[in-house]
């Protein structure tokens, strides 16, 4: 019986590796690498790391992504929380938080399951730490003047930051919750920046909590879409715009009809884009008109 697809790419992968293409600590082809080369679909391609995972071939590094095994640490010497928060970030900015699990993890960090409990209690509390982490790396910006930027300069600031950081780790906006939160003192620092733009502008202390929380809810429920989007990449290989145009002949047939006339206006003029970018660009700004009209009628 002939082998499965997945596994004779990773034994020709395997052999790559053996050979030195590419060294240890080198990264491997990506998912999307593999579809291109082996003409496979997103599922197969996923299967075939996974498969050079399981066989001890490759490992995830933080801040790196997944590359060719080579030592990690000194034998017998033990991971520390750092590198276990840090192995679970990369993890989870590969394959989501699905991805993630405590039995994955230990192996990444080539130790027992049950060790991974010396350094986290269970996963909420990883989930919590990672986030933390992340947050950590992208902590407020320096302190700006409101009274000479203006407090929309410093909440739009602190808004972009958001989302850059939700855009290079699309899980961190499934961990992020507003009516649950976890108590991370890095993201609370956010929470805190952005009240602090808002003191003199003539709001309690109450409104300007719930304003910034609003603004960052915002965000945050924009980013949501980050990940799917990202699989959707992934899966058929092509962006937003090359869909949009792969599906153009539906469209015209669907919006010449007549029951559309606003939607087939709209698609028929030159400023039809429709990305993440530009919709969290247009409702920020709507947001933070609303807060304005506030601000000046407190």
């Amino acid at each position: 019986m002939q082998a499965p697809v997945f596994r004779r790419i990773a034994a020709e992968l395997a052999d790559r590796i053996a050979a030195g293409e590419p060294p240890p600590g080198e990264r491997i082809m990506s998912t999307r690498q593999i579809m291109a080369e082996y003409g496979v679909a997103m599922a197969t391609a996923t299967k075939v790391i996974n498969q050079l995972r399981a066989e001890g071939l490759v490992r995830a590094q933080p801040g790196v992504g997944t590359v060719v095994a080579g030592p990690t640490r000194p034998a017998g010497e033990a991971p520390d929380r750092d590198l276990v928060v840090r192995t679970a970030i990369t993890i989870a900015d590969a394959e989501g938080l699905q991805g993630l699990s405590m039995r994955r993890l230990a192996g990444e960090l080539d130790i027992p399951t049950m060790s991974v409990y010396r350094h986290v209690k269970d996963k909420e509390e990883l989930v919590l730490l990672m986030m933390d982490k992340v947050m950590a790396a992208n902590p407020p910006p320096p302190r700006m003047d409101p009274s000479r930027d203006g407090w929309r300069a410093c909440v739009e600031a602190l808004a972009r930051l958001q989302w850059s950081m939700y855009r290079r780790h699309t899980w961190l906006a499934q961990a992020v919750s507003f009516t649950r939160p976890l108590l991370a003192p890095h993201a609370m620092a956010h929470t805190e920046w952005t009240m602090w733009a808002l003191e003199g502008q003539g709001l309690d202390v109450k409104t300007q909590f719930r304003a910034a929380v609003t603004v960052a809810n915002y965000v945050r429920g924009t980013a949501v879409n980050l990940e799917e989007e990202e699989q959707a990449v992934q899966e058929t290989g092509m962006t937003d715009a090359e869909w949009m145009d792969a599906q153009e002949e539906r469209f015209v047939e669907v919006l010449t009809s007549g029951r559309l006339p606003l939607m087939a206006r709209f698609m028929a003029s030159s400023e039809r884009e429709l990305t993440l970018d530009s919709l969290l660009e247009y409702g920020l700004q709507r947001l933070l008109d609303g807060l304005s009209r506030q601000i000046l009628g407190s």
